[in-house]
């Protein structure tokens, strides 16, 4: 009887390790059943995932969510910030990005999407840190701007691991209530 208890409850805490509830800003989503909880490895991060590589990639995604109570400047300073992080691929001359606004509950927030190679570094803001280039990376990034704080879902990895997962992350977004 022991041993159902225990596999039973080791697979209760795998659920509920894998997908779980977020909140942001008052509002709740369940992450998709595939996205594995991690602890966050950088005090911005209020929480992070590991999402599944599509067939081919050898890099998992990240699903990182940002959080700064005070802000951390105007949306378009993050933009900016955002597309800087990546280098055109190669035979291109510029880095490919759109913004759109994407719903998140009940708000619209702004939608970033950028292909390119990404500069992947350990410490963002140490100048030494002269970072890792990631070729063919893709970022969607949210804009979630609340009276709780500022809020920046992103999801980064190998540009066809994103596109696998993109519809998941723009359901995740518009279920938040």
């Amino acid at each position: 009887m022991k041993f159902f208890a225990s596999i039973a409850a080791a697979a209760f805490f795998a659920a509920t390790s894998i997908a779980g509830d977020v909140e942001l800003g008052g509002m709740k989503s369940k992450a998709p059943a595939g996205w594995k909880e991690e602890e966050p490895t950088s005090s911005m991060r209020l929480t992070q995932f590991k999402i599944p590589a599509a067939e081919g990639d050898k890099d998992d995604a990240e699903l990182i969510i940002f959080f700064f109570k005070g802000g951390s400047g105007s949306a378009d300073d993050n933009l900016k910030r955002q597309l800087a992080k990546f280098k055109p691929l190669e035979g291109k001359d510029k880095v490919e990005s759109k913004v759109e606004k994407i719903k998140f509950g009940k708000l619209e927030a702004p939608y970033q999407d950028i292909t390119g190679n990404y500069l992947l570094k350990k410490r963002p803001f140490d100048p030494a840190d002269k970072g890792v280039e990631k070729t063919n990376y893709r970022q969607l990034y949210v804009i979630l701007l609340t009276e709780a704080g500022d809020f920046y879902p992103t999801l980064i990895g190998p540009a066809k691991t994103v596109e696998k997962h993109k519809k998941d992350f723009e359901d995740w977004l518009k279920n938040f209530k």
